[in-house]
């Protein structure tokens, strides 16, 4: 059976529109989603990514959280027949505040994954306080509990498989200790990214304020340089078919451009427009 890719909905996130794109609409708010991935088809479901802990943590950012009972990372996953005891890997682009927050929900027999320079990352202080104490405090539990946790380095060893179909790669962006996941689904390889690309249509589509052709506009919150995150934007726009960020709707890609929007499942149903402004519906 060929893999597929769920989305879950972890609910929304109010925030300023600049820490999602450099310089764009700087003091206004913006509402977008916080999405987490199930991947099926394989020998046992996986989870990427578990969303916020609840809408109080994310005040501790000058942000609003806005997640309701449906959103619930156990009703997420009901959807699809997915009990909590049923996954048997949490992986984790990075540990950011709204990517980790629901681990502790988890058994100790679920191991979760995540790239070691991640969590090295999450103590230095660089990015303080997106890394929440209650959400990095659980991971030492696991740390210190046997097969809780798995540790990749991606950095030195290059992609990692986590089974047939699943691989892993050091991101290279957002945060020193990123991670890729890349699914290889009937229709070609969908990345989930993380945090890498925010918002395709201002970082991609029609780069806000970038005079160059095919050139991304970074986000506006990473910690590596912006030459280290527009190249990883580039390689992710040619290697992949899909990319499935945290904080936007998966995309289609072709030759290295935006084609198309997906709404619940990858690969599935696109909806296309030659207008870049309606490539999915908001």
């Amino acid at each position: 059976m060929a893999l597929e890719i769920k989305i879950l909905d972890y609910g929304d996130i109010e925030l300023e529109s600049s820490f999602l794109v450099l310089g764009r609409d700087c003091g206004r708010t913006r509402r977008v989603p916080t999405l987490g991935f199930l991947i099926l088809g394989g020998p046992w479901p996986i989870v990427v990514d578990t969303g916020y802990r609840s809408n109080q943590i994310m005040e501790t950012l000058g942000m609003r959280g806005l997640q309701f009972h449906e959103n619930m990372i156990e009703n997420q996953l009901g959807k699809y027949g997915v009990r909590m005891g049923d996954v048997r890997y949490v992986m984790h682009t990075h540990l950011h505040i709204d990517h980790a927050g629901k681990d502790d929900l988890f058994p100790m027999n679920t191991t979760v994954v995540l790239n070691r320079r991640e969590m090295e990352y999450s103590v230095s202080g660089l990015m303080h306080p997106q890394y929440p104490l209650p959400d990095i405090k659980h991971l030492v539990d696991r740390l210190h509990t046997k097969n809780a946790l798995r540790f990749l380095d991606l950095e030195i060893s290059g992609p990692t498989e986590i089974c047939p179909g699943v691989y892993c790669e050091a991101a290279g962006a957002h945060t020193e200790g990123s991670m890729n996941v890349h699914v290889h689904t009937a229709d070609g390889i969908a990345t989930i990214c993380g945090d890498v690309i925010y918002d395709f249509h201002d970082q991609i589509i029609q780069p806000f304020h970038e005079i160059s052709w095919m050139e991304p506009r970074t986000t506006g919150n990473h910690g590596v340089s912006k030459r280290e995150e527009k190249a990883q934007i580039k390689k992710l726009l040619s290697n992949a078919k899909y990319l499935l960020p945290v904080h936007d709707r998966p995309a289609k890609i072709e030759g290295g451009q935006v084609v198309g929007r997906l709404h619940d499942v990858v690969p599935g149903p696109v909806t296309q427009s030659t207008s870049p402004r309606n490539w999915f519906p908001a």
